[in-house]
């Protein structure tokens, strides 16, 4: 080989050896930037879900512990499920939409110190006090889809029986002889009573942006009911309403009120979650926050939250030992409740110091 031929060879050599290395920078460089853009989205992911947890109260805290023993549950007794997958995959949309909104409403508020009071940050700041209202009713009615979780049979008779071993009649069916049009539609008014306890309660909280009181009442409720949808997944009671409707000598006559409740158990109606009574635990709940945060209310809504404990046995809703059991669980929310409005990060934002005191 000539040296020209040499020569041409080396260089043919040299371009080839320059291209491969050129290739292969670019390819590091392709890899190293996508393993940067990987990294990037994993460090962003990490710090606004920290930060979603940062801007996360008591209630949250109570809501996600409720999560993570159900999804538990639905995990080891699959088998027991129609569709196990589907409901966990709600189990965990439930979480995210709370994480979101947490970490939403405290950006936006943030950003409202900084630039001055908006619109949209009174928006965010209603729904995230607004929405564990939205959470108990997703809760209740998923019941009715775990009910038979971990044990397939109802377990009414036992209740039964203890209502009799109890008072030695059966309740529901022994005030039959006392109901009338009037009478029952007092009760059904009572029992529609439940629906205002909290709302109302929380509404004067917010409108006096009392922040503490506020979400510790929210707080004394959702461990309340955390623990009843717990024992009702692990406990099924039918209900009077269905184990006893052979006992019934007819339906309650009434008026409107009557007409409004039939109305909306046709609609919402979750058929086992009777035990235990869910209205009385978050009544009871409601009242001890009542007799913490806003003493005078109290005296308001005791008369109503006792007459709406007698309606639900006389509306056939539950049991005698129900309505005891609620008065527990509710009681026991307003204990764990107040425990956790101690730890430190109770409530995410403090807002505007409270106008009145406590009992005021």
């Amino acid at each position: 080989m000539n040296s020209g031929r040499r020569q041409n060879y080396r260089g043919d050599e040299a371009v080839l050896t320059w291209r491969a290395e050129v290739g292969a920078a670019r390819t590091y460089e392709h890899t190293a930037s996508h393993e940067a853009k990987k990294q990037g989205i994993a460090v962003w992911v990490t710090r606004e879900v920290a930060a979603a947890w940062a801007a996360c109260g008591a209630f949250e805290r109570v809501a996600f512990g409720y999560l993570a023993v159900s999804s538990a549950l639905i995990g080891v007794f699959a088998e027991n499920l129609a569709h196990p997958m589907k409901l966990f995959a709600v189990q965990v949309m439930a979480a995210a939409a709370i994480l979101i909104l947490c970490r939403v409403e405290a950006r936006v508020a943030e950003r409202a110190k900084q630039h001055g009071g908006t619109l949209s940050a009174k928006f965010w700041r209603f729904c995230r006090h607004w929405y564990p209202h939205l959470f108990f009713l997703f809760c209740f009615e998923e019941l009715g889809k775990l009910v038979h979780l971990v044990t397939p049979g109802w377990q009414d008779a036992k209740l039964i029986a203890a209502d009799y071993w109890l008072t030695g009649v059966h309740p529901a069916v022994w005030l039959e002889q006392f109901a009338t049009p009037a009478r029952n539609d007092f009760m059904q008014f009572a029992y529609l009573t439940y629906f205002t306890y909290l709302l109302v309660l929380g509404g004067v909280l917010y409108y006096r942006r009392d922040w503490r009181g506020y979400w510790s009442v929210m707080t004394y409720s959702a461990a309340g009911y955390a623990i009843g949808y717990c024992i009702a997944i692990l406990y099924p009671i039918e209900s009077p309403w269905f184990a006893m409707a052979a006992a019934w000598h007819g339906s309650l006559q009434g008026g409107p009120f009557t007409a409004a409740i039939n109305f909306i158990e046709g609609f919402g109606r979750v058929r086992g979650a009777a035990f235990p009574s869910e209205h009385v635990a978050g009544s009871v709940a409601a009242l001890w926050g009542a007799w913490r945060h806003r003493r005078w209310l109290f005296w308001v809504i005791a008369p109503l939250v006792t007459c709406m404990c007698v309606s639900t046995v006389w509306g056939r809703y539950h049991y005698v030992a129900d309505v005891l059991a609620g008065m527990v669980t509710g009681t026991l929310g307003y204990v764990i409740g107040s425990w956790l409005m101690k730890t430190r990060g109770a409530v995410a934002v403090e807002g505007q110091p409270v106008r009145g005191g406590r009992g005021q």
